[in-house]
């Protein structure tokens, strides 16, 4: 294995609140206002179908760097597998040019998402924002690189380049597999895991790397996708699952 691969990507999920851009006007602003929440406060409403009958999933990528097909077909599975949504989960998928920057910071993200976003949450419809960069976070350091982060209510970026480091060569998983397991797990964060919106049924939090399921099995484990969880995914060549106290967190909260 090369010695890249030992090294821990890391998956936050910031408590992050989105505000704004000051020259949005008062209409603009009323509009997309409930996507700049804080993370998991749109749990309830993500997964059930109380509120929103569809949901629309806003995936932009940087040219170069699109996810795989695969992936997607993926993410939607899972999102009706996890979610009541009788009328539906459509994908809306584009490229933007490249902001021409080697790292990223989550103003950076945010300042992207609010200079490109197009879909927002309608009546009956709730809107997912998914932004897939050609750059590295700028939180990564000589031991650790963040791969995926859920920052705002509606809003998860996946920092691609580091997908594609860390995948497709010897010793590493498929990159529809880590892309996969990223995006997942980045979307659980949106539906409240762990602890971070969708109360806990059980004591079940990791309290050393929280708002992650101390299950390490789960999908919703801190390192399920570090060192010898990439052999692990590799070997088994299947995503994670969550575990039976994640899914009955998403199912008292709504959800499947």
């Amino acid at each position: 294995m090369r010695l890249k691969t030992t090294i821990r990507i890391i998956l936050f999920a910031f408590l992050l609140y989105g505000c704004s851009r000051s020259e949005l006007n008062d209409s603009e602003q009323n509009i997309t206002v409930n996507n700049k929440k804080q993370t998991g406060s749109s749990a309830h409403d993500l997964l059930s179908d109380d509120t929103f009958t569809s949901m629309v999933i806003e995936v932009v990528y940087v040219e170069g760097y699109a996810p795989t097909q695969t992936a997607i077909n993926n993410f939607v599975n899972f999102i009706k597998a996890r979610t009541y949504k009788p009328n539906g989960v459509s994908v809306q998928t584009r490229s933007i040019v490249s902001p021409d920057k080697l790292q990223y910071s989550i103003e950076d993200i945010r300042d992207i998402e609010d200079a490109n976003r197009t879909a927002y949450n309608t009546a009956s419809q709730i809107a997912v924002w998914a932004f897939f960069t050609d750059g590295e976070s700028d939180q990564n350091t000589d031991t650790s690189s963040i791969i995926g982060t859920a920052y705002r209510n509606t809003s998860f970026v996946i920092f691609e380049n580091t997908v594609h480091d860390f995948s497709n060569n010897n010793f590493e998983p498929p990159r529809d597999l880590l892309e996969t397991t990223v995006i997942e797990h980045e979307f659980c964060h949106i539906l409240g895991l762990t602890n971070f919106g969708s109360p806990m049924q059980s004591s079940h939090e990791d309290l050393d790397h929280e708002k992650h399921c101390n299950v390490d099995t789960c999908l919703m484990y801190w390192a399920s996708e570090f060192g010898s969880g990439i052999g692990n995914m590799l070997g088994s060549n299947s995503i994670p699952q969550l575990d039976s106290q994640c899914l009955a967190d998403l199912q008292a909260n709504g959800g499947k």
